[in-house]
């Protein structure tokens, strides 16, 4: 009972993010000045958040690559990951196309010198090329992909270390039962950090608000209306119906599962801000370590289905607004190389508008111009944009479990019915909702994945072979 009395408490704490944002919005019309200095207060927050991603990743990657006993299965994962990525990437772009062409936003607008050296500043941000990028995967030393804060980096530590481990064998097992104990006291860091979301939901809303004031969304409403309902479509329909087929799972039951990390993302504006508690659910939800630790965080980086619509849709938007529409071939090339050039921006605020100034100045560098254009409303669309690579990272961790067999879909449904509640405490979930000593010894089974060991109702299958 004392442990259900400190769960409610948090549901206290999700109030209070709500009620900062709505504070935080009149408070960005009231006294725009003062709201612009609030955003230090949503800045701070969100680094507070960036600082516990890569030792999270880090630790379920290890535990997870490191009690699998062959290779080739975290292999098979990520393999099957890309591929998913790919696929659904190519079709939030075509749907972005088609909607794009259908409203022809740009119609009217006007083009100031003003917002024209904003477009040329952004296109600035995003000069990175393919090899840059696959170079910068790999870090100066060890341990500088934890203080970078570079999340690729730091997936190809941990898969290097987690091998390491696993061809160590039982002189390894010591390992996987300190870097458990370490995941623990991270989560719990992370739980207290969480305390902190209504003051950093109030900074940044309020910043955002008082930026772009009541103008700006009123001569922008067709293009972010349209990129709003767009989105919405594209994750009830698109992913509800094949993560319906896929799993039987009703994504408006793993969307309220997911509640309080979209209400996290929509006062930050930021995907990577939720992306250590998604871990958590996605494994509490019964998914193996292995498929967690490989998907979501690769899926932050590759699975942009956000990003790719939103590309879409502004890229049609500046052509239009400039008055040099695209054919449709130059529709599909341009777009094409945006996808390419978007690695790495799905959890990074603003970074989707650099990298729609980056590609344009790369395919059609006349456009550029009109980027400034976006500026006004880009954070507003931002939300929306890190919301849906978050919907997509879900929906994709959930099919690739099922599709490897490495999820527990009778736990899958009990969770998603509330009959298993998340320990929002811990943030780690061991069956008791705390600590579980006697996890330590628990031996592995012949593939390395403890599914056959005896497991309590609130146990997460494979978990036991963690620590």
């Amino acid at each position: 009972m004392a442990t259900a009395a400190k769960r409610d408490r948090t549901h206290y704490l999700y109030i209070a993010v709500i009620a900062a944002v709505v504070l935080g919005i009149l408070v960005g019309f009231v006294a725009p000045s003062l709201a612009v200095e609030l955003k230090p207060l949503g800045t701070g927050f969100v680094n507070l958040i960036k600082m516990m991603i890569s030792p999270i990743i880090f630790c379920t990657i290890v535990l997870g690559v490191g009690s699998v006993r062959k290779a080739a299965k975290v292999g098979a994962v990520g393999g099957l990951a890309l591929g998913y990525f790919i696929v659904m990437s190519t079709v939030a772009l075509a749907i972005g196309l088609v909607v794009g062409n259908f409203l022809e936003p740009g119609h009217g607008m006007q083009l100031t010198d003003e917002l024209r050296g904003a477009g040329e500043a952004q296109a600035g941000e995003a000069s990175e090329s393919t090899v840059d990028f696959l170079i910068g995967i790999i870090p100066t030393t060890m341990v500088s992909a934890f203080t970078g804060g570079e999340v690729l980096q730091t997936l190809l530590i941990a898969l290097l270390v987690g091998f390491a481990v696993q061809a160590l064998g039982k002189s390894g097992e010591p390992i996987l039962a300190g870097i458990g104990h370490i995941q623990r006291l991270v989560f719990r860091v992370l739980a207290m950090i969480m305390w902190a979301a209504p003051v950093g939901a109030f900074g940044a809303i309020a910043a955002v608000v008082g930026e772009t004031g009541v103008d700006a969304l009123k001569s922008l409403a067709v293009i972010m209306i349209g990129f709003y309902v767009t989105c919405l479509v594209f994750v009830v329909v698109v992913l509800g119906a094949l993560l319906r087929i896929c799993t039987g799972v009703n994504i408006l039951k793993l969307l309220k599962y997911l509640g309080r990390e979209f209400l996290l993302i929509l006062s930050t504006s930021s995907s990577e801000s939720a992306l250590p508690r998604l871990i958590a659910k996605m494994e509490h939800l019964g998914i193996s370590k292995p498929v967690v630790g490989i998907t979501v965080p690769t899926g932050y980086s590759f699975n942009l289905d956000g990003t790719a619509i939103y590309l879409t849709m502004a890229s049609l938007f500046v052509a239009e607004a400039m008055g040099n529409p695209l054919s449709l071939g130059e529709q599909v090339s341009l777009l094409l190389f945006m996808i390419i050039a978007s690695k790495g921006a799905a959890g990074v605020t603003g970074a989707g508008l650099a990298t729609l100034a980056g590609g344009l100045q790369s395919h059609r560098p006349e456009l550029v111009d009109g980027v400034g254009l976006i500026v006004g409303i880009d954070r507003f669309m931002s939300e929306a944009r890190a919301m849906t690579n978050f919907a997509g990272n879900a929906v994709a961790t959930l099919l690739i479990g099922t599709w490897t067999k490495e999820v527990d879909r009778d736990r899958v449904q009990k969770v998603l019915a509330g009959e298993i509640p998340f320990d929002e405490k811990t943030l780690v979930d061991d069956g008791h909702g705390g600590p579980a000593p006697e996890d330590v010894e628990a031996p592995p089974a012949k593939d390395g994945l403890v599914k056959d060991a005896p497991q309590t109702e609130g146990e997460v299958p494979l978990q036991k072979s963690t620590t």
